[in-house]
């Protein structure tokens, strides 16, 4: 628990989890699509992972699809009981790989039953409303009908907590009035910083913010600023980069995700970089003209 426990914890709902994280998506095969190329390896990162104490693990039954809530099951079940599940809804993929919108209550119900027989579990710990807005973006447009079939299954005892995913913060605001929203996964990163006024809103209401895409969406110039500083740091742009969002916010959760142990060791080694006053006031001008 050494290295995890110097980044802290923060409540999820009423389970208290480590700030450093480990996402699954990565764990299906390319395109987050099929089998994984290695499976052995795969069960081996997920139970590393735990066994170096995440108690955070993010994970949706549209990626493989099946695939890694399967994995999840075979590699770890029956659970610990400190591990935090946190699974997503609101898609499903085609074919072809396409990934499309499910978002009625019919479907919103299927894809939790569907989560609760692919991980092996009686009651999802926490689910978000993948809302599908812009695929890659929140847009406007209300969540009522979707966040209140989530919270009828809530009622019935299938979910413990709720949370959102892809969402501005007037859908925030919409979906506490049906109900507890205990956390917020968006696109935010070094470079993508459109969440700052929300990070801190949620973080006053003691929601956690789980960002996606760690490094997604840089210039070639804010990768060069971001390797630059990592090298002085002796440290990967990646560990650089979870540290700095560790840094940026107490209720900031991080969910990197790798299908690799030398991978998993390093994004989990971020929690023991500490980064000094003007090596954050340096990064954090990478994503100053994207507000």
């Amino acid at each position: 628990m050494s290295h995890l426990s110097k980044s802290g914890s923060f409540l999820l709902g009423d389970r208290r989890v480590t700030r450093m994280g480990y996402g699954a998506m990565q764990l299906a095969g390319p395109g987050v699509f099929g089998p994984p190329k290695d499976r052995v390896t795969a069960l081996a990162v997920l139970r590393e992972a735990v066994a170096a104490g995440v108690t955070h693990i993010d994970t949706s039954d549209f990626y493989g699809p099946h695939i890694t809530n399967q994995l999840i099951r075979e590699a770890l079940h029956p659970y610990v009981q400190d591990l935090v599940i946190v699974t997503k809804v609101g898609a499903t993929r085609g074919d072809d790989a396409s990934w499309n919108p499910a978002q009625s209550p019919a479907e919103l119900t299927r894809a939790v039953h569907e989560n609760l027989r692919n991980l092996g579990a009686d009651v999802l710990d926490v689910v978000n409303l993948r809302v599908m807005g812009n695929i890659h973006e929140p847009s406007e447009g209300s969540i009522e009908q979707q966040f209140t079939a989530l919270a009828e299954l809530q009622r019935q005892g299938l979910i413990r907590h709720l949370g959102l995913s892809n969402v501005t913060s007037a859908q925030v605001a919409q979906a506490q009035r049906i109900a507890k929203v205990v956390c917020v996964q968006n696109h935010y990163n070094l470079a993508h910083r459109a969440d700052d006024a929300l990070i801190d809103e949620l973080g006053g209401q003691g929601i956690a913010y789980v960002p996606f895409f760690p490094l997604g969406g840089f210039t070639p110039l804010q990768s060069e600023t971001l390797s630059a500083v990592a090298h002085r740091l002796e440290a990967t742009p990646m560990q650089v980069a979870l540290a700095w969002l560790l840094a940026r916010a107490p209720n900031m959760l991080l969910i990197p995700g790798t299908s690799s142990l030398g991978h998993l060791k390093e994004n989990l080694a971020a929690s023991d970089l500490a980064l000094a006053p003007e090596v954050l006031a340096e990064l954090d001008r990478i994503g100053a003209k994207h507000g």
